[in-house]
C-alpha cells in the first residue's frame, strides 16, 4: 500500500510539473540559449559537414530554421569572444560596446541594463553556466548561476607548437594530466550539462517562464575530449581543407601571425599532419559537446517543458583550423566571422534554412520580443522573428572588423576584404568561392563593384563607431 501511495505520489507531482508549465504557455514563452565556443559554422553534419558526427545539433536542425548566414562583427581585442560576448549582453554594436567596456560593471549591471537582468524585469527566472567571460558579476545579473567560468581552460606548454611531423606528440587531448578541460576527472562540458539539467528540474517547480544562457567552453583549446571521441575521426579519414596553406601571407601584418596565442598551438610552417590533427581534436571535442546538448534537450522534453521553448544556438565565433594557414578567428574569412545559428520554437518552421544575413548578437532583441519586452533604444541588434515571420529581411551588407589592420564587408554575393597595414585589398565571390580562395580585386570588371561597396563600408563605419580612417590608403575606392 505504502509503494502504491508512492508512485500517486510521484504521478501527482509529474501531473503538478506539466500543469505549471502550461500556466506558463499561456503567459510567456520559456527561452534556452545553448552558446559555444569557437565553433565554425561548418561544423554541423546536417548542414553539410559529412566528417563529423552531429546527432543532436542535427535534431536541431530538423526541428527548427537554420540561419546560414549569422556573423560576429568582429573584435577590438585579441581575445575576440570578449567582443562578441559583450557585444551579445549589451546589444551594441562593435566599437560603441568597446567604449563602454571597461564601464560594463557600472554602466550596465549596477543599472540592470544587461541582457539577463532584461529578462528578469520581463518576468523571467535566470539561469546561467558556463563561459561568462563578460566583465561583469554574473552571480548578481542572474538568479541562479551553475560554475562560471572564464575565458578559457588553461593549456599546458605541452599543447603549443604540437604535433611536428617526426616526432612524438608530447601532449595528448584525452589525457587528464594535462588538465584544460579536465578538472577532478570530470569534462567541463559534462559540468556545464549537469547544471543545465538541475536549472530544468528546478524551472519546472516556478511559477514563471525560464530564461537559460547555458555556456559551453567547447570547442576552444585546448581541444580535449575522451578518447572514444577523438577515435572517432582517424587521421586517415580526415580530408585536408582546400584551401589550406602552410602559411598565411600576410599574417603578421595583420595580427594574426606567429605571436598570436591562438596560432602557436601548431607549428609554421603548417603540415598535413598538424593541420588534420588539430581538426580530430576540434571535431572530437564538438561531437563530446553535442552529447551533453542531446542530455540537455532530452531533460527539457522528460520535464514537459519543451513545447513552450524557444530554443537558440550559436556561438560566438568560427576558428580556421588550418584554412588558410591560419588557427584561430582572428582573421575576417567566413570561417572565422560565420557562425551556427538556429532558432527552434512553437511556431518556428522545422527544417527550414535561410540565407538572410544578420549578426548573432540579434539573439537579445529576439529573445526580449518572444518576452513581450519592450527593446531598449541602446540596443542596436536587430531581432529575427521578424525573418521568421516572412515579414521582414536580413542586414543588406554585414561588416567585419578586427583591430586596426582588418576590415571587411559582405554585400550581395562578394566579400571585400581590407588591410591597410599591407596595404592589400581582396575581393571574393563568396557564393561561387565558399572558400575564399580566388582574389577578384584586380580584374577590372570588379572595380565598380569595390567602389560601391567601400562606399557601403564607409556608411557602415559610421554605424558601428568605427572611428579609423582608410582614405588615403584606399584613394582608388573612393
Amino acid at each position: 500500500m505504502a509503494m502504491k501511495k508512492h508512485a500517486l505520489l510521484l504521478v501527482l507531482l509529474f501531473l503538478s510539473a506539466i500543469l505549471v508549465a502550461g500556466v506558463r504557455a499561456a503567459n510567456k514563452p520559456n527561452i534556452l540559449f545553448v552558446f559555444a565556443d569557437d565553433q565554425c559554422f561548418d561544423t554541423i553534419r546536417a548542414l553539410g559537414n559529412d566528417e563529423i558526427e552531429t546527432p543532436n545539433l542535427d535534431r536541431l536542425v530538423a526541428q527548427g530554421t537554420t540561419f546560414t548566414e549569422a556573423y560576429n562583427m568582429g573584435s577590438w581585442s585579441g581575445a575576440v569572444c570578449v567582443a562578441s560576448r559583450m557585444m551579445l549582453n549589451t546589444g551594441k554594436y562593435l566599437w560603441h560596446a568597446s567604449k563602454d567596456y571597461g564601464k560594463t560593471t557600472q554602466l550596465y549591471q549596477d543599472k540592470g541594463l544587461m541582457w539577463s537582468q532584461l529578462m528578469e524585469k520581463a518576468g523571467y527566472d535566470t539561469y546561467f553556466t558556463g563561459k561568462w567571460h563578460v566583465r561583469a558579476d554574473a552571480t548578481k545579473i542572474f538568479k541562479v548561476c551553475g560554475s562560471v567560468r572564464g575565458g578559457m581552460p588553461k593549456q599546458t606548454k605541452e599543447g603549443y607548437n604540437r604535433p611536428i611531423d617526426g616526432e612524438p606528440d608530447p601532449w595528448s587531448p584525452y589525457d587528464p594530466k594535462f588538465g584544460g578541460f579536465w578538472e577532478g576527472g570530470k569534462h567541463w562540458s559534462e559540468v556545464v550539462k549537469d547544471d543545465a539539467v538541475g536549472f530544468l528540474e528546478q524551472s519546472q517547480k516556478s511559477e514563471h517562464p525560464f530564461f537559460m544562457y547555458i555556456a559551453f567552453n567547447a570547442p576552444h583549446d585546448p581541444r580535449q575530449a575522451p578518447k572514444k571521441y577523438v577515435d572517432k575521426y582517424p587521421l586517415d579519414q580526415l580530408e585536408l581543407p582546400a584551401n589550406f596553406l602552410p602559411e598565411y601571407p600576410y599574417k603578421d601584418k595583420i595580427d594574426c601571425g606567429k605571436g598570436l596565442r591562438d596560432e602557436k598551438l601548431a607549428p609554421f610552417p603548417r603540415t598535413e599532419n598538424s593541420v588534420k590533427v588539430n581538426r580530430q581534436e576540434y571535431y572530437a571535442i564538438i561531437t563530446h559537446m553535442d552529447t551533453q546538448i542531446g542530455i540537455i534537450l532530452d531533460k527539457l522534453k522528460a520535464t514537459g517543458q519543451d513545447k513552450n521553448t524557444y530554443i537558440f544556438f550559436s556561438a560566438d565565433h568560427g576558428l580556421a583550423v588550418g584554412q588558410h594557414g591560419l588557427l584561430g578567428k582572428q582573421n575576417l574569412f567566413d570561417h572565422s566571422m560565420r557562425v551556427p545559428y538556429i532558432v527552434v520554437g512553437p511556431d518556428v518552421k522545422a527544417g527550414a534554412r535561410t540565407e538572410e544575413r544578420i549578426y548573432l548578437q540579434s539573439v537579445l532583441p529576439s529573445t526580449l520580443e518572444l518576452a513581450g519586452a519592450e527593446i531598449p533604444d541602446y540596443v542596436q541588434f536587430k531581432s529575427v522573428m521578424p525573418i521568421l515571420k516572412g515579414k521582414a529581411k536580413g542586414l543588406d551588407a554585414v561588416y567585419g572588423a578586427y583591430l586596426k589592420g582588418q576590415r571587411a564587408i559582405v554585400q550581395d554575393d562578394y566579400k571585400l576584404i581590407l588591410y591597410p597595414r599591407v596595404p592589400v585589398t581582396l575581393l571574393f565571390n563568396v557564393k561561387k568561392d565558399p572558400l575564399e580562395m580566388k582574389n577578384l580585386a584586380a580584374n577590372p570588371e570588379h572595380q565598380e563593384r569595390m567602389k560601391k561597396m567601400y562606399a557601403r563600408f564607409i556608411e557602415l563605419q559610421q554605424e558601428v563607431g568605427d572611428e579609423q580612417n582608410f582614405s588615403d590608403i584606399y584613394k582608388d575606392l573612393l
